[in-house]
């Protein structure tokens, strides 16, 4: 494997200049500046709120500089009240070069993307420069996310992406499982399998904490979608879920836009901290997806039963799917049969071991089928996170 060394120190798979708007009055600017480049290592991100939020701050300035990110441009309108300053300071001290422009400065629409194809032009001639060096895997963090479950789930591709876990754990890879809020039910499990007793006490709050908001809001992780798929209760939805997250012991409980320091399993906590004050945890799967993603994962496993279609912007994503008959509808967009253990063709382990090949090719420069398809999806939203404590992240390996 070779990855692209940042001045950080870190290395990425993909070598990508972002496009990122800091308002939804700033989006169309920014879409359109993507969309002229005729570029698919130019992305477009960004953040659609005018009030501001230390949540979104924080996931934008670690997508901003993840290692699969050679350079910025930033879009602002000039009002909003996203503090664009501290996110242009943040990138260039990561060593990548940032430009920002503010179209009320500017001129206005047609003023401000001219000057921004000349930016991202400039961007991409310095994204070609990057070095390219020796990558490990331990070096590597992968995330996992499922969605569309149906009742294949737990019994194909989850626990496929758990045997795939267990193996990247062995060579020192980062890997990152969520959510609490669909992990009702597994609290005690989970915490069985801490490397610590206080560790293990982390995650049955964070269970708890995610129970309390679900029931404040009157509604859970439970959709129509996964009863028609076959799924009955939350707790059978849960077992499912927590089928990714494979046998290694649980190193460390994290919150979005928590980079693990070393390898090991991670449970990212993404159910905000106090009571409702934006509305439900994740609106969608890429809401998710951009938390890991800000996290540090290079790429995404995305299980699924009944079907998606989704990638990402920034890191790519394989989509490892439970059902057969999704598989054979669905072909296309999708990257690993795992339906092949429901048809008794392969095994768990098998198909777990394909997952892994195909993590290391993808990390090599091959693409994903989302990829290929051109999906750059990404969604942020606001929320309200405290900070974790040393229990969380404990030392003892």
């Amino acid at each position: 494997m070779q990855g692209y060394l940042r001045a950080d120190g870190r290395k990425g798979i993909r070598n990508l200049v972002l496009v990122t708007y800091l308002v939804e009055c700033a989006h169309h600017v920014a879409r359109e500046i993507v969309n002229q480049s005729e570029s698919d290592d130019v992305q477009l991100i960004g953040f659609p709120g005018c009030y501001p939020n230390e949540y979104s701050l924080n996931i934008m300035e670690n997508l901003c500089s993840h290692p699969n990110v050679a350079g910025v441009l930033v879009v602002s309108l000039g009002c909003e009240g996203f503090n664009r300053e501290q996110l242009s300071q943040t990138i260039a001290a990561s060593g990548r070069p940032v430009e920002t422009l503010v179209i009320q400065k500017a001129g206005g629409t047609k003023s401000t993307i001219a000057a921004g194809l000349d930016r991202v032009k400039d961007l991409v001639s310095a994204a070609q420069k990057c070095e390219m060096v020796a990558m490990d895997m331990s070096e590597l963090i992968v995330g996992t996310i499922c969605g569309g479950s149906d009742g294949t789930s737990g019994i194909g591709a989850n626990p496929a992406v758990g045997h795939c876990f267990d193996r990247l754990i062995e060579q020192g890879s980062a890997c990152i499982f969520e959510e609490t809020g669909e992990l009702i039910g597994c609290e005690q499990i989970m915490a069985d399998r801490a490397i610590t007793p206080e560790l293990g006490e982390e995650i049955m709050k964070s269970v708890e904490k995610a129970e309390n908001y679900y029931t404040l809001m009157g509604y859970g992780s439970f959709a129509p979608g996964n009863a028609e798929g076959g799924l009955t209760t939350q707790e059978e939805k849960s077992m499912g879920a927590y089928a990714k997250s494979g046998s290694s012991k649980i190193h460390g409980l994290i919150k979005p836009g928590d980079i693990p320091k070393q390898g090991g399993l991670y449970l990212m906590d993404v159910v905000p901290d106090d009571t409702p004050l934006f509305g439900f945890p994740n609106i969608s799967d890429n809401a998710e997806i951009m938390e890991m993603i800000a996290s540090g994962s290079h790429l995404i496993l995305f299980t699924t039963g009944r079907g998606s279609v989704v990638g990402s912007a920034i890191s790519p994503v394989i989509k490892v799917c439970a059902n057969p008959e999704t598989y054979e509808n669905l072909s296309d967009d999708m990257d690993i049969n795992a339906g092949k253990v429901i048809t008794g063709t392969a095994t768990i382990a098998q198909v777990g071991d394909e997952v892994f090949d195909l993590v290391a090719q993808v990390a090599s420069g091959k693409q994903t089928k989302s990829e290929e398809l051109g999906h750059q999806e990404s969604i942020i939203t606001y929320k309200r996170f405290e900070a974790i404590g040393p229990s969380c992240l404990p030392t003892v390996r």
